[in-house]
């Protein structure tokens, strides 16, 4: 069933705008795609790190607003796809129409994995601008098969041409992606794909048990600029692939050196799995709130860790980021407490 080809998303430059706080410069994102595009990578993700619309207090503002950006990416490559992420409730009709009127190819609508029936009328809409359109099912980790199962087929009868397990809190491990992966394999007609974080050192190995079950569209971020510790390392994917005979069309010694060269300098600190982001994968808490709980952790004087355990406890998602101010309150005056006490 092993995938004998592969198309890779690059999604640095959305994903990836979450461990930069936001603030891709056009230049950043004019060579950036440029070179992806010069190295065969057939999708480039552009956009806010919460999707289009994402630009808010809550989730961080860019510096450059998120049109712009997309628009630069568009006539920076010349055989690359641009895709955008939206997220119902976040992102508007109007904004995925002015993307697509802008020159994006690919919209991924991105839904809680227990959401999918709030996805059809961007599903729709995106398939009507003529766009190649994705289910994005986020937090696969907090459903079983048979859920993830049933929302995945919610998402192929909408209309979506491939639909994505998203290991979004880099919390599953690889037994767990061959499960999910080979039943929606097995039951749905449209292309699967995977979408890892590697908060718990794992996103190489899940992406490759992906693969071996039949997954063929692919995340990766380049230098693992992507939320938490990043995603799969698209420049590491590429050789791994190439090494198992899998096809991606992509320049390997390329991938190299656009990481080397265009990408490490973005990066403010070098991506790596730090106790604040181990703690994501280990509590299941999606990978965007790790900046906030930093920050909320020295407002308040308390450890990160235990803001980020509770709310994996709380089962959050994606868009409750208000939430871990609330939580992180309310730790500090518990630990006030019992210091009086």
């Amino acid at each position: 069933m092993k995938a004998s080809k592969v198309l890779i998303t690059e999604v640095a430059l959305r994903d990836g705008s979450h461990a930069i706080r936001h603030q891709f410069t056009i230049d950043q994102v004019v060579n950036t795609s440029r070179a992806l595009d010069e190295a065969n990578v057939p999708y480039i993700e552009v956009s806010h790190g919460d999707g289009l619309g994402g630009s808010t207090l809550q989730y961080g503002l860019s510096l450059i607003d998120e049109m712009k950006l997309i628009e630069a990416a568009v006539a920076s490559v010349k055989n690359a796809k641009i895709a955008v992420l939206l997220l119902p409730g976040i992102g508007t009709d109007s904004q995925l129409k002015q993307a697509a009127e802008l020159g994006a190819k690919m919209a991924r609508i991105a839904t809680h994995v227990t959401e999918a029936d709030v996805s059809p009328h961007y599903i729709d809409l995106a398939k009507s601008l003529g766009l190649e359109t994705v289910g994005f099912l986020m937090m696969s980790h907090m459903a079983p098969t048979a859920k993830l199962l049933e929302q995945a087929m919610l998402m192929e009868s909408y209309g979506a041409d491939t639909v994505y397990v998203v290991d979004s809190a880099g919390a599953m491990l690889p037994h767990e992606v061959r499960e999910k992966i080979r039943t929606l394999k097995e039951h749905l007609s449209v292309n699967i794909g995977f979408h890892g974080h590697n908060n718990l050192s794992l996103a190489m190995a899940n992406t490759l048990a992906a693969i071996e079950e039949g997954a063929t569209r692919i995340d990766g971020s380049i230098r693992c600029l992507g939320a938490g510790a990043g995603n799969t390392q698209t420049e590491v994917l590429a050789a791994v692939l190439d090494r198992l005979g899998i096809d991606t069309g992509v320049d390997v010694y390329k991938m190299i050196d656009i990481a080397e060269e265009l990408v490490a300098p973005i990066l403010e600190k070098p991506q790596e799995i730090t106790r604040d982001s181990l703690m994501l994968g280990y509590a299941g808490v999606y990978s965007s709130f790790l900046l906030h709980a930093q920050r909320a952790a020295k407002q308040f004087n308390i450890d990160a860790r235990d803001i980020l355990v509770e709310l994996g406890k709380l089962k959050v998602v994606g868009g409750q980021e208000d939430m871990v101010v609330e939580i992180a309150a309310e730790l500090a005056n518990k630990k006030n407490l019992s210091f009086q006490a």
